[in-house]
């Protein structure tokens, strides 16, 4: 069932949104050769609990038979890995390694959700390029997230920017409505055809959030159940934002205002 926020919890998810903005500024300044992807995620612990805000993806259950819940307050996901990846000591960021972070706070009852590609140190013209197209193909889908579309118009509006530049969008994972639970409805696909969906309503918040591929469309998970990567080990990038639907254009709630 799709919820309709009212004002006093689109001011809650405000606030969630807000520490979800604030974290990724300040991971932005870290990402830098010889930090470990387990430093991230302390860190980003550190300033979520300041903020007076709850990890939410940190015992997050799987779901799957034998996978342990999330371990951390991240999923940082590094070049060929999609999404999913479990902070680690061992894992020390490179210079060139295209890193993709996604970010659930949960405040006062709901939750904020966001997720952001960045490239340590030396960024090649391929890799650049991909994170740009990524970012791009969520402004590309929110031109659509207007009072009495369709969700279809946002997921088509995705994919074939994505396609139209010579990349694959992931077809297994979706965006989503987000409130009270992390995942609500509606899904939101990063492919499919316009007119087709719910209507889009003011009060709706939804997630939306194109995950990109450089190769081929498919994906396998790896052992800890929980890491998805590209199965022919391109490159792939991340991002999203919470928004909220109103009588106007649609307000993205995990960007720092000026």
């Amino acid at each position: 069932m799709v919820t309709i926020k009212s004002q006093k919890e689109i001011e809650k998810m405000r606030q969630a949104s807000h520490i979800v903005a604030i974290v990724y500024q300040e991971l932005e300044k870290m990402m830098k050769p010889g930090i470990t992807t387990m430093q991230l995620d302390h860190f980003a612990e550190k300033i979520i609990r300041e903020h007076g805000g709850i990890p939410a993806q940190k015992g997050y259950p799987s779901g799957q038979k034998g996978v342990g819940a999330f371990p951390a307050t991240l999923c940082v996901s590094i070049n060929d890995e999609v999404i999913h990846g479990i902070p680690s000591d061992r894992v020390i960021l490179q210079d060139g390694d295209v890193v993709s972070i996604d970010l659930v706070v949960y405040k006062n009852g709901f939750h904020a959700d966001a997720a952001r590609t960045f490239i340590v140190g030396k960024a090649s013209k391929e890799a650049q390029r991909l994170v740009d197209i990524t970012k791009q193909a969520f402004f590309e889908g929110i031109q659509y997230a207007v009072k009495g579309n369709r969700i279809g118009d946002i997921s088509s509006a995705i994919g074939e920017f994505v396609e139209k530049n010579g990349y694959n969008v992931v077809r297994e994972f979706q965006g989503h409505g987000i409130g009270e639970q992390m995942h609500e409805d509606p899904g939101i696909p990063n492919y499919g055809k316009k007119g087709r969906g719910i209507r889009l309503e003011p009060g709706m918040t939804l997630a939306i959030e194109p995950m990109v591929m450089v190769g081929k469309p498919k994906i396998c998970v790896l052992e800890d159940g929980w890491t998805i990567v590209t199965e022919d080990g391109s490159l792939s990038a991340h991002y999203e934002n919470t928004i909220l639907i109103t009588e106007k254009e649609p307000e993205i709630l995990t960007l720092l205002q000026n």
